[in-house]
C-alpha cells in the first residue's frame, strides 16, 4: 500500500520497544519501524537488576511512587494514572509473564531472568510485524508538510519518511547528544549524571571492601539532604541503595559542586550520639567483655574494629576499662562518620541521566510535542529520572504506552 502510514520509533530500549509493539498491536495497518543505533535492542533490560530485570515497583496508589522521581513528580502523576504498575503487571500477565514482589517492593519476573522480558517483547514484535533496523542511527529530523524526513548516519537507506515519530533514544551524557532535537526547536535541560556511587580516597576505608550494612543514614550536610538504606563499602568508596538514592536526589546540586563534598554516615541510625553514648555507658557499668569481641551494635567485626580504631580505642580493652571520653568519641564516630567525597563512579551498566527534553515541551496525556504535531517522546530522553527500584522502567512503560495509544487514536 503506497498510502500506508508509518511510525518510526527511534531507540530500541525499554520505552521505544514498548511504544513500538503496542502501537503495532493497536494499529494493525500502521507500519511500525524501530531504529536501533547498536547491534542489540533492550540492553538495559538485559542487565537490570543483576540480570533479573526490575520490571516495576509495587504500589497501591500512584502517589506512593512519586517520591521516587526527584524531578517531574507532577508530570509522573499524570502518566502513572494512565498506565500504572498494576497495568504493567496485567500487561505482562496477559502475555504469560508472571511477576513477583520482593520485600523491598521491587518486582521481577518469576523466572528471575531478564531474558523472559526480552523474549516477550520480541514475540510481540514478530506477532505485529514490527520491523527492527539495527546499526541505524538518527542524524536529523526535517518536517515535510504533514510528514517527517529523517536522515540517518548509516550508509544505506540514508533518508526515510514517516507520518509519526517517537523519540526514545534514552539519555545522553552531554548536551550535544540532543542536537537533533535542539535543531527543530525542542528545549533541552542540560544532562548531568544520576545514580552514581561516591569516590572516597581513604585507603583505610578501602580495606573494608565488601562490608555491607543493612541500614545506615548517609547525609550531605552542605545540602541538608540524607537517605536511609543499605550501604556497601567498595574499593573506591561507598555504594548501595542509600548512596545511589542520595546521588539521584542531589544529582544537579552535586554536579554544580563538581562532586567535591563531605558526607556523614550514621552506621547505626536507630541511635544518635546521645542515645548511643548512654547505651555504651550502660554496657561499661553492668557488663563484662572485651570491647573488640563484644560488639553491642550488630555491626560486622571488620567495621566495628575499624570504628574502634578511628576512636583510638584498643580492641583488646575490657568494656569496663574504656575511659568515658573514649566512649564519647566512639559515639561520635559511629553516628557521624565523616568522609570527603571527590568524584563519582557510574553504577554498573545502569547509567541514568538527569536532564533531557523539558517537560513543558510535552503533553503528559499523549507524550506529543506541543510544538510539532505527530512527534512523540518516551522514556529517559525526557527530563525525568527515578531512583533505583524499578521506577525508571515504569516511566518507560507508562510513556511508551501513552504515546502508542495517542498515535492509535490519531490514526
Amino acid at each position: 500500500m503506497t498510502d500506508q502510514k508509518t511510525l518510526l520509533v527511534i531507540g530500541g530500549g525499554a520505552a521505544g520497544f514498548f511504544c513500538a509493539i503496542n502501537a503495532a498491536r493497536l494499529c494493525p495497518s500502521l507500519k511500525v519501524i524501530l531504529l536501533e543505533k547498536s547491534s542489540k535492542v533492550l540492553s538495559k533490560v538485559k542487565v537490570s537488576g543483576g540480570g533479573r530485570c526490575n520490571v516495576t515497583h509495587e504500589s497501591e496508589e500512584v502517589d506512593d511512587l512519586l517520591h521516587a522521581y526527584p524531578r517531574g513528580k507532577a508530570f509522573m502523576r499524570k502518566t502513572l494514572h494512565q498506565f500504572s504498575p498494576n497495568d504493567t503487571i496485567q500487561w505482562f500477565k496477559e502475555r504469560g509473564v508472571e511477576v513477583k514482589v520482593e520485600p523491598d517492593g521491587r518486582m521481577f519476573p518469576v523466572s528471575n531472568q531478564s531474558q523472559t522480558i526480552i523474549d516477550c517483547f520480541l514475540k510481540e514484535a514478530a506477532a505485529y510485524n514490527v520491523e527492527i533496523l539495527f546499526n541505524t542511527e538518527l542524524q536529523s529530523i526535517h518536517q515535510l508538510g504533514n510528514q517527517f524526513e529523517i536522515t540517518l548516519k548509516s550508509d544505506s537507506l540514508k533518508k526515510r519518511l514517516a507520518d509519526y515519530i517517537c523519540i526514545a533514544t534514552g539519555g545522553f551524557p552531554k548536551l550535544e547528544g540532543f542536537s537533533f532535537l535542539s535543531e527543530i526547536g525542542i528545549e533541552i535541560e542540560t544532562p548531568v549524571p544520576s545514580l552514581f556511587t561516591f569516590n572516597i580516597a581513604d585507603k583505610k576505608l578501602h580495606t573494608l571492601m565488601g562490608v555491607s550494612v543493612s541500614s545506615a543514614l548517609v547525609k550531605i550536610p552542605a545540602l541538608k539532604m540524607e537517605q536511609l538504606g543499605p550501604v556497601l563499602v567498595t574499593h573506591w568508596g561507598l555504594s548501595g541503595p542509600a548512596v545511589l538514592k542520595l546521588s539521584s536526589y542531589a544529582a544537579r546540586e552535586l554536579h554544580k559542586m563538581e562532586y567535591d563534598f563531605e558526607i556523614l554516615v550514621n552506621w547505626c541510625p536507630d541511635y544518635n550520639e546521645s542515645s548511643l553514648l548512654e547505651k555504651m555507658k550502660e554496657e561499661k557499668e553492668f557488663h563484662k567483655g572485651i570491647i573488640g569481641t563484644k560488639n553491642i551494635l550488630g555491626l560486622s567485626t571488620r567495621l566495628w574494629e575499624f570504628l574502634l580504631e578511628k576512636a583510638a580505642i584498643a580492641s583488646s580493652l575490657q568494656w569496663q576499662d574504656v575511659p568515658q571520653k573514649k566512649l564519647v568519641q566512639l559515639s561520635k564516630v559511629v553516628c557521624g562518620d565523616r568522609y570527603a567525597v571527590k568524584g563519582k563512579t557510574t553504577f554498573k551498566e545502569e547509567f541514568v541521566t538527569s536532564g533531557g527534553v523539558q517537560l513543558n515541551e510535552i503533553d503528559p496525556f499523549t507524550m506529543e510535542s506541543h510544538k510539532i504535531p505527530h512527534l512523540f517522546f518516551a522514556g529517559e530522553v525526557i527530563n525525568i529520572d527515578g531512583i533505583t527500584g524499578g521506577y525508571n522502567f515504569q516511566h518507560a512503560w507508562s510513556s511508551g504506552m501513552i504515546a502508542a495509544r495517542a498515535i492509535a487514536r490519531d490514526f
